[in-house]
């Protein structure tokens, strides 16, 4: 239901931790002042915001993970988001539909946290994702993502002493049924893994396999 995957590289992370230290951060209330969960900051700046954002979707466009995963067909611009001691984001769901302006609408299938500074540099902070048999907690390293259903009720928990850096961003997938994207996900697995060991004709069939139900479950480009 969810992965963890490696996707700054380290001069990206510390080109965001520039721009982040070097640019106005508002009360992330400000685009949802009815939004009484949240207490955090979140970038201003439209020019900070853009070049940030842009080094993150590279990362994106370059991850083979990440692509045979969520089936990415949208991604909102990452935003760089930070919690100082005494703020966090209470329990909640993400909104089903995301306006990005221009009539750019995208359908939140899958939500993404970016971790940008050292988990020991914080306490508190964790990714908190409440599911029906258990609790999930993440904090990771610099650099690495976690990707998860956007329909999962999750907070991030209370910063008691220094600062928790972070961008998010939200996933339209082509394949809107996390049933189907996950079974879709195990078979490209087992492809990748075994696919060099089968015989041609029975690898070929599981590429067929694979295909059709792309072919029948994803959303037309």
């Amino acid at each position: 239901m969810y992965r963890i995957l490696p996707l700054l590289a380290a001069g990206e992370v510390e080109e965001c931790k520039r721009i982040a230290a070097n640019t106005q951060f508002v009360d992330g209330r400000a685009t949802n002042p009815h939004n009484k969960a949240k207490n955090n900051q979140q970038l201003h700046d439209p020019t900070a915001t853009q070049a940030s954002a842009q080094i993150m979707l590279k990362a994106f466009a370059r991850s083979e993970e990440f692509r045979e995963f969520a089936f990415p067909a949208k991604i909102a611009p990452p935003l760089l988001t930070k919690y100082q001691p005494g703020q966090y984001y209470g329990a909640h769901a993400d909104a089903a539909f995301l306006n990005l302006g221009n009539n750019n609408i995208i359908r939140s299938d899958l939500s993404c946290t970016i971790f940008l500074n050292d988990p020991a540099s914080y306490e508190g902070g964790a990714l908190h994702i409440q599911l029906q048999n258990g609790d999930l907690r993440f904090k990771l390293k610099p650099g690495e993502a976690i990707i998860y259903p956007s329909d999962t009720f999750h907070e991030v928990e209370r910063v008691t002493s220094g600062e928790r850096l972070v961008a998010i961003t939200f996933i339209q997938s082509q394949v809107k049924d996390p049933f189907q994207r996950n079974l879709l996900f195990d078979l490209n697995e087992v492809a990748a893994l075994e696919g060099l060991t089968m015989k041609q004709e029975n690898f070929s069939r599981l590429q067929l396999v694979q295909a059709n139900l792309l072919r029948y479950w994803a959303d037309k480009p």
